[in-house]
């Protein structure tokens, strides 16, 4: 579930937009969903300082493209190998 300050400023459209990220990420790394929120969130602040402040430019790429960019942040951040 998508909680504190970043559930409360979106739109619906921005909170779809997050689950895609989160879900195709996860697909894409063989993690669980539940894991790569909490490396987005917990471990980091990329869903608060990247993933929805950028939702304008982000949504309108295609997915690999997305989750390309989610990914080589995540490794820019020392998350994932």
């Amino acid at each position: 579930m998508i909680t504190g300050k970043t559930w409360k400023k979106m739109t619906s459209k921005e909170l779809e937009f997050t689950v895609f990220c989160i879900e195709n990420t996860a697909d894409y790394l063989g993690f669980k969903g539940d894991e790569v929120y909490r490396l987005l969130t917990e471990k980091s602040d990329i869903l608060d300082s990247y993933i929805v402040p950028c939702y304008d430019s982000l949504h309108t790429q295609g997915k690999e493209y997305i989750i390309n960019d989610i990914v080589d942040y995540m490794r820019e951040k020392d998350l994932i190998q």
